[in-house]
Parts: structure tokens; sequence; C-alpha cells
């Protein structure tokens, strides 16, 4: 999902060091880490369809690839590590909303592997002394993000006039949280967090998947009778939900409303339809692959 042109309107900002390289590779990482004083950790390959496809990848950059990034920092020994994961590590959740010592209980390749991350960043913490906070967020959106994601790839597809393939009924629900109240619940963590901690970070706009799609249509005024309903992946969680208390204890919530922030964020694909175009190129043989014989 990487992309230079991601970083145009800041390239040219002298505070940012841009590096090229891969997580799993020991001498890149120390290069990018040395004298860091706080580092966040959002490195992974994050795509659950991806993963099902083949899960070496999953596993090698999101376990492997933070294991040589722990063990980078525990010889710098940064002021923080924060390791960002994912609400997906608890597996589904019929009803209530899971809290941070509850069990991990992954469900796929890609959550099974960001959850044994998990386990090894506090494994780290507690052996080495790694100043490691761990952050749960649930399903981000916003400008830039890579279009295998549901609002991306549906803004593409009906741009186009293309079908919009729902998995099995599209009643599976999804907790929306925007990558800039993201932003602001990681800067939270990082001035007030407790080392050695999980955190939730969630939204408040729990909505199906069929919802999300609906207003993504109804925002670029074309018809609902682009949604086709394909068969199901394999062990589809139906629900995600976090609990958000101990993060709101620290003096965050996310200001940014489902409706207004999706709206913009259909406006900002739409806008930058050759970014689009262009992303969804690199990864066209993915999606011919993964979506074939499935309907969509």
């Amino acid at each position: 999902a990487g992309n230079l042109a991601n970083l145009e309107d800041v390239l040219d900002d002298n505070r940012l060091c841009f590096m090229e390289g891969d997580i799993c590779d020991e001498s890149t990482v120390a290069e990018a880490m040395a004298e860091a004083d706080i580092v966040v950790h959002l490195a992974a390959e994050t795509h659950v369809d991806r993963s099902i496809m083949g899960g070496d990848t999953a596993a090698r950059t999101n376990f492997l690839g933070t294991q040589v990034m722990l063990e980078t920092a525990r010889r710098v020994q940064p002021r923080i590590f924060l390791h960002v994961s994912t609400d997906e590590v608890y597996g589904d959740c019929p009803q209530g909303a899971f809290i941070e010592d509850q069990p991990l209980r992954p469900r796929n390749p890609y959550s099974a592997s960001k959850a044994a991350a998990d386990h090894l960043a506090y494994a780290y913490h507690v052996t080495y002394g790694v100043p490691v906070v761990i952050s749960r967020p649930a399903n981000n959106y916003g400008p830039y993000q890579y279009p295998e994601k549901l609002v991306p790839f549906f803004v593409y597809r009906a741009l186009r006039g293309e079908t919009l393939p729902l998995y099995g009924d599209g009643q599976q629900v999804r907790d929306w949280l925007h990558v800039e109240d993201h932003c602001r619940a990681m800067q939270s963590l990082i001035e007030r967090g407790k080392l050695g901690e999980a955190y939730n970070l969630p939204a408040g706009n729990e909505r199906t998947n069929l919802t999300t799609a609906r207003l993504v249509l109804d925002e670029l005024g074309r018809s609902e009778e682009l949604i086709q309903f394909v068969a199901d992946r394999p062990g589809h969680d139906v629900r995600y939900a976090l609990n958000g208390d101990k993060v709101a204890a620290l003096g965050w919530k996310p200001v940014i409303l489902w409706e207004e922030g999706l709206r913009a964020t259909v406006r900002w694909f739409a806008q930058h339809s050759a970014w689009l175009e262009q992303s969804v190129a690199r990864s066209k043989a993915y999606f011919e692959q993964w979506y074939a014989g499935r309907g969509g």
C-alpha cells in the first residue's frame, strides 16, 4: 500500500526524512530508528482478503517485521514505542463491546498475525523493558487510503459504473474511525499512555457494510442497483465493537461524525480519480483473482 504520491504535499518539508526499505531488514530499521525518541509502528500487511489468499506475507511482515522493530527498539531505547494493532485481534463480537483485557481470538491469518505481534510487543516490554504501548483502533477511513479497502474500492467501482461486490447479505457491522481522529488518538497515547498497556480506539460509528455502500452511492449520485451480493469470504467476522472507557480517561474522544466524514472522504476520492486509478492499477491482478468466481 506504500505510495510515494501520498507524501507529495510534504516531501519538501525539512522536518521529513523519507526512507524506503523492508521492515524485516535489520540494517534498514536500525538506520531509520537511530536516535529516535518516539517510535510509531504502523507498518503492516493490513488486508484480510490478501492474507486469506496467502498468509505468508502477513505473517512475515506483521510478526517478523514487528520482532525486528522491537529488537531494534531494545537497543535504541526510545521514550515510547507505540505498536498500532487492530480491533480484529479480538475476533467476532456478536453483542456488547470488547475491553482490553479480554482474550484475543483472531479468526483469519491477518488478525492472527497482528495478535501474535501484540503478544510479542508486550513480551518485549516485560522482558526487556521496551516502552511499549499498544493501540487497537476500529476500521480506519479517510483520504489516500489504499483502494483494496472498502470505501475507496467502492468509490472506484461506482465512478466507473461497475458493481459494488458486497459479501454475504451485507449486514456485517464495522465501527468507522476517521484517520484524523486516529492521529489525535495516537498523539494522546504518546503523551499520556501507560507503558505496557493496550488501549481500544472506538469511534462510536457502528454501521453495516450495506449502509456504508448505500451512502457511498448516494454521495456519488449512483443507483443502489450497483450493489451486488457475492459469496461471503471464509471466517468473516459479523461484528466488531470496542469499549473505549480506558482511552477516554486519557482525554481522547473522536470528533468526526460518520456521515459527514464519509461523505467528505468519498468526495476526496472522486476529486482525485487519477490517484485512485493509478493505485488500483498496481493491484489489478489481485482484484481480478480474488473476486473471480464470487460474482464480483
